[in-house]
């Protein structure tokens, strides 16, 4: 019997992106981390654009971004309504695999369509789905909402009815689990490892849809071809209803699998054995300690493999049976590897005599965790497992040692880059996609340990961000509502420009204070305190800025608005690459309230979250939305390339960008900084120590 292990299994996807059949769902479930996106047209205009995530083994998420036809009443100016037009919905979805499927059990899964807005598919289910033999299976369940809309076998009571023209973005539980139920099921068979059947009995009427347009339901049965392109990507035709023909195309990727094999970095040093004591009576008396030339040499040489491989010697202490070496790692996306690497490059020019090799983190020129490990384990464990050496390892917290001295010509330090970049526009009704494509010059000047000088200057050289003509019509102040504006303005911008200074005032403290043009639409100061011990899950922060609204050009100017923000911080790792995030205080519009975020991040440095931020700013005074929500994405550019890299891309998924619950984004906060060189991401990464 086929279970969830098997990989065809939970690969289809019906028209709402989700694991089902055609319409309806099913109780598969995705490989645990797969990221999805799908792309549905069906016949009469409706266009459904959906992005999936398995948060967990057993949970699956959605956001999905519609084309309904005919659904929006437009106003006749006299308090009637002169016609419909297209509405572009967005909408949530989530779903609870209770169950997984036995050798005589079928999976069974709960689920929530549409579950915070104004309810266009709004719906609930409960499904079961069982397989029999290789090829068939076979699915049955009862839905609510739309799901309940067609063959009703009774009600659980009155289901509140929606406006499409409110504010939306509020949950609607009023409505989960009540109105008409109706049953569904359905079957898929499988000919060969590409090609499926599908059919289904559907419930759901299309009431919407038949209402006003063309759409006529003819018929409860659907059926469909799912084809398997590749690995990742899948092609689906379906005719609906008696009456339509859609077509849906597909495309899904495994976070935890590279898109190119590992082993594209170039290969590590290995451990040098020490010779025999009688070999070297001075390295191994510690006799060398005498020479004032010994440890300039030595560090000289360490620096220079270490920048060989990517990696910075910023500072090192050394004694005859001691060595401390303070490193910034500019390339590994895992810092277990930095670590590995820099110890086994220190065995190739450390004494016989240095038998303790530490390598302390920094992270802007902050001293962030310590790894301590004997040269004897390096030398007996190096071709074992990178368990081994993390059971004999310690990590502890980064103390500070005045015997520190700063490798010489490291200060003042200056690069820079010249890239191309992407900013793209998203959910806008009239025009769903925009974006730019231009150059950007980076700049960066390390003036001493801690002290940085940075800026970004951007040149736009296509795009359609300036053809957006929409106005904010925010009751609010303006404080992100017209960044259009910020888009049409930004030829040649300053995108930011900062002086920053990172510090360890005391134990398990970090420090950070920021001025400048913070970014795009801000200038001012932001000041940063986070208590965050190395072997700690728990870190608590605060930040407290003041800043001044930039003129739309985006150059030295300022507008007549400024604002004090802040906020103190909760952070949390609950293990397996799962964290959260609770922060507390006033916004850019001066309003004030909560923002709680959940991130899933693997070890490869992928990771996908979401936050939600309610304030005292009224569902009516935020406008369409009703509150700030999103979903967070980073691809790190090393999954991408298969070559090591600590840079990544990064886009911010909002249904809507309004003015209240937005925050100032400020680079270099303290958390994200300091967190992957920290015991729990050092354990979840270690495997890569030899590297």
């Amino acid at each position: 019997m086929p279970g969830l292990a098997d990989p065809m299994v939970g690969a289809s996807r019906n028209t709402y992106g989700m694991p089902g059949l055609i319409d309806m769902p099913t109780a598969e479930g995705f490989s645990d981390g797969t990221l999805g996106v799908s792309i549905t047209a069906l016949g009469g205009g409706t266009l459904r654009n959906t992005l999936t995530f398995q948060i967990a083994p057993h949970v699956t998420g959605a956001f999905r971004y519609s084309r309904v036809p005919d659904l929006m009443p437009i106003p006749d100016g006299f308090g009637g309504i002169s016609g419909y037009k297209e509405l572009y919905d967005r909408s949530f979805d989530i779903r609870w695999q209770v169950l997984e499927e036995g050798r005589y059990t079928p999976a069974l899964a709960v689920g929530l369509n549409d579950m915070v807005g104004t309810s266009v598919y709004s719906s609930e289910y409960i499904v079961a789905t069982k397989g029999f033999g290789s090829a068939l299976r076979v699915t049955a369940g009862v839905g609510w909402g739309r799901l309940g809309s067609f063959g009703s076998i009774g009600s659980t009571g009155t289901r509140p009815v929606y406006d499409y023209n409110s504010n939306g973005g509020e949950f609607n539980s009023g409505a989960w689990f009540r109105g008409d139920v109706a049953p569904f099921f359905g079957v898929s068979y499988k000919f060969n490892d590409r090609l499926t059947l599908k059919a289904e009995y559907s419930s759901d009427a299309y009431v919407q849809e038949t209402r006003l347009s063309d759409w006529e339901h003819q018929s409860a049965v659907n059926v469909g071809l799912d084809y398997k392109l590749g690995a990742a990507t899948n092609l689906q035709m379906f005719y609906l209803h008696g009456d339509k023909i859609g077509f849906q195309f597909s495309y899904a990727i495994d976070p935890k699998r590279p898109a190119y094999p590992t082993g594209l970095e170039s290969a590590p040093l290995p451990v040098r054995p020490r010779p025999a004591q009688s070999a070297d009576v001075d390295g191994w008396s510690g006799a060398w300690t005498a020479d004032p030339t010994a440890q300039p040499a030595i560090q000289r040489a360490i620096a220079q493999a270490l920048a060989k491989d990517g990696q910075i010697l910023e500072s090192m202490s050394l004694t005859a049976t001691r060595a401390e070496l303070r490193v910034r790692n500019e390339t590994y996306n895992a810092a277990p590897q930095a670590v590995g690497r820099v110890a086994r490059i220190a065995t190739r020019a450390l004494p016989s005599s240095v038998e303790t090799i530490t390598v302390t983190l920094m992270e802007k020129g902050m001293a962030v965790s310590s790894v301590t490990v004997t040269r004897s384990d390096l030398e007996r464990l190096e071709n074992g497992r990178s368990g081994d050496i993390l059971s004999v390892a310690q990590i502890t917290e980064a103390g500070k040692d005045p015997a520190q001295v700063v490798t010489e010509g490291l200060f003042p330090r200056f690069q820079w880059s010249l890239r191309p970049y992407l900013e793209a526009s998203y959910f806008d009704p009239d025009s769903p996609l925009r974006a730019d494509v231009g150059l950007s010059l980076k700049a960066r000047y390390d003036l001493g340990s801690g002290f940085v000088l940075s800026g970004d200057l951007r040149q736009t050289l296509l795009g359609n961000l300036d053809q957006s003509d929409r106005v904010s019509t925010s009751t609010a102040p303006h404080v992100r509502s017209d960044s259009s504006e910020y888009q049409k303005n930004g030829d040649l911008a300053l995108h930011r420009l900062t002086f920053a200074h990172y510090g360890r005032p005391a134990e398990n403290l970090y420090s950070r204070l920021t001025v400048g043009y913070l970014e795009r639409m801000y200038g001012g100061i932001s000041g940063e305190l986070l208590w965050k011990p190395v072997d700690n899950r728990l870190a608590l922060g605060v930040e407290a800025n003041w800043v001044t609204k930039r003129d739309y050009d985006q150059r030295f100017g300022f507008q007549d608005y400024d604002v004090a923000t802040g906020h103190a911080s909760a952070y949390y790792d609950f293990g397996g690459g799962y964290t959260g995030e609770l922060d507390l205080g006033r916004y850019l519009a001066k309003d004030w309230g909560a923002t709680i975020s959940l991130a899933r991040e693997f070890s490869n440095g992928w990771q996908v979250g979401a936050f939600a931020t309610v304030t005292d700013m009224s569902s009516a005074d935020f406008g369409e939305g009703s509150f700030d929500k999103g979903i967070r994405i980073t691809a790190p550019i090393a999954w991408l390339s298969g070559k090591p890299s600590r840079a990544s891309m990064s886009t911010v998924l909002r249904p809507l960008q309004r003015d209240g619950g937005a925050r100032l984004d400020v680079d270099g906060r303290l958390y994200e900084t300091v967190r992957s060189d920290h015991m729990g991401a050092l354990y979840e990464n270690w495997g890569r120590f030899w590297r």
